[in-house]
């Protein structure tokens, strides 16, 4: 026992070192992506321009049904993220936009930096948080937690956003529901709507 203790504390002590050995680890994308990231760039190869991000530049349209647009900063596209377990987004909305009700595997912190939205989320005893956020306002929504945005100004606004995790998902419900291969039947059932709204909103999305 005492052998198969000091085992496991080696092999703890050596994933610790192995940890901590780099300072950072800009990903490789040049190599596949695995279950924790990319492998590490060269440091030989690594300049200031790593660190930087610039896709966060310039105006966006907002012309999709949801009049949104939303450009992600993960790993993929900043690879100096890599490792650091957070990811960011841009979330632009024309007026009258949303970023409908949906989910994520992390947490999420949102500031207003043009506009006016009304934020919130839904926890699980179905009690909702939400208010309208000014430039500078900041909210969070708990991981897990179905949130949204709506744009309610009468100019389009733009947010950013962080989330604490590499790969943090999105699920919407909305396109989960109407823009997925779920049977009609089903969706009914589940939802209660009639059948003559569920085959619209599929034909919305291309699904009927």
């Amino acid at each position: 026992m005492n052998n198969l203790i000091i085992f496991f504390t080696f092999s703890l002590l050596v994933s610790f070192s192995h940890a901590i050995e780099f300072d950072f680890c800009v990903g490789d994308l040049s190599l596949p992506r695995g279950p924790q990231g990319y492998a590490c760039k060269d440091p030989a190869n690594i300049t200031t321009d790593d660190f930087v991000y610039t896709g966060f530049r310039g105006e966006r349209t907002t012309s999709n049904i949801f009049r949104n647009n939303v450009t992600l900063a993960f790993a993929d596209a900043f690879p100096a993220l890599n490792g650091l377990g957070i990811s960011m987004a841009r979330l632009d909305f024309g007026v009258g936009g949303v970023i409908p009700i949906h989910s994520h595997r992390t947490s999420e912190v949102i500031i207003i930096a043009t506009g006016s939205i009304i934020a919130g989320f839904i926890d699980t005893t179905n009690t909702a948080y939400y208010r309208r956020l000014e430039v500078g306002d900041v909210m969070i929504f708990p991981q897990s937690m179905l949130h949204f945005q709506v744009n309610v100004g009468t100019t389009p606004a733009t947010a950013f956003v962080s989330l604490n995790g590499a790969n943090p998902a999105i699920q919407l419900t909305t396109t989960a529901l109407f823009a997925s291969n779920l049977p009609g039947d089903i969706v009914e059932q589940i939802t209660l709507l009639s059948n003559e709204e569920v085959m619209r909103l599929k034909r919305i999305f291309g699904t009927a």
